[in-house]
């Protein structure tokens, strides 16, 4: 995994639910590739035909927010997505797509920083966002380091799955 994406800016507003960015006629389905195929389909039927891998979800306030479903993070890693960035994340979407080893970052002020389009610069274990476009940085809330050992192994199964001889 790498820790520095970069990509396209595809910017979103206060309280994305999970059933925006994944909508609930989709839980049946546990194929990844077919679930990306309908990220972010509530808010924007056509995203998963025009992101590009590595491209960086900007959300405002409490992106994530509504139901515990890790079919919405999966969702977007699936599709391609690099990074999620944003003024504040609902914990549970949190913590789901930490498991499922999608970079999700907190960043006050990253709304303002960034427009639609933008070409953007993550920088997970720097914890340093950046606009290419304008040439502007913003810090993130830092990640601790646990959580920085989950994503360097690709979620939490791959980490247990690493670590079970320690314990």
């Amino acid at each position: 995994m790498s820790f520095v994406c970069s990509g396209r800016v595809w910017k979103f507003g206060d309280n994305v639910n999970t059933d925006i960015i994944l909508p609930g006629k989709y839980l049946m389905i546990n194929d990844p590739a077919e679930l990306g195929k309908h990220a972010m389909e509530g808010i924007d039927e056509g995203f998963s035909e025009k992101v590009q891998k590595g491209d960086v979800i900007v959300g405002g306030r409490n992106f994530g927010c509504g139901s515990s479903r890790e079919h919405a993070p999966l969702s977007l890693k699936a599709s391609g997505v690099g990074a999620v960035v944003a003024e504040s994340l609902a914990r549970i979407f949190y913590r789901n797509a930490i498991n499922l080893g999608l970079p999700v970052l907190e960043c006050r002020g990253v709304s303002g920083l960034v427009q639609e389009g933008d070409l953007i610069v993550v920088d997970v274990l720097r914890g340093e966002v950046t606009n290419r476009s304008t040439g502007r940085s913003l810090k993130t809330t830092p990640i601790p380091e646990f959580i920085v050992s989950i994503l360097k192994s690709g979620g939490l199964v791959p980490y247990l799955k690493q670590h079970m001889d320690e314990w």
